[in-house]
């Protein structure tokens, strides 16, 4: 009688593994208009920019408090798009580097150093 009760549980327990398998949770859904950026980030004093591997330069406004700390750090930022260059495609600065504002939702650190440091 035992060994019947413990193989019901066991196959319950593996058909209930597998059906939460088969359906994963979905990812969280990001709100229209509000992008995730990774890159460098730089600057100071409230004025922080964000360089993108491909070579976009976010200017940060809103909610940079937390941001000094991870200044020359790999980070991620998720926030609206706004201002005159809130564009899908940013504008060229007279550098050359495309130019974009992008207002803080939140920030995700990703690592102590930039990846376009170590290249």
């Amino acid at each position: 009688m035992y060994k019947k009760l413990l193989l019901s549980l066991v196959l319950l327990t593996s058909a209930a593994w597998l059906q939460a398998q088969a359906y994963p949770q979905s990812s969280p859904t990001q709100i229209p208009g509000e992008k995730s950026v990774e890159g460098c980030l730089q600057g100071a004093d409230g004025n922080y920019t964000l360089t993108a591997e491909n070579g976009t330069i976010y200017q940060l406004t809103g909610n940079t408090a937390e941001l000094k700390e991870h200044v020359g750090h790999e980070v991620q930022i998720t926030g609206k798009s706004s201002g005159s260059n809130a564009a899908s495609t940013p504008s060229e600065s007279a550098g050359g580097a495309q130019q974009a504002t992008l207002d803080v939702k939140s920030m995700k650190h990703i690592a102590k150093t930039c990846k376009s440091a170590a290249k």
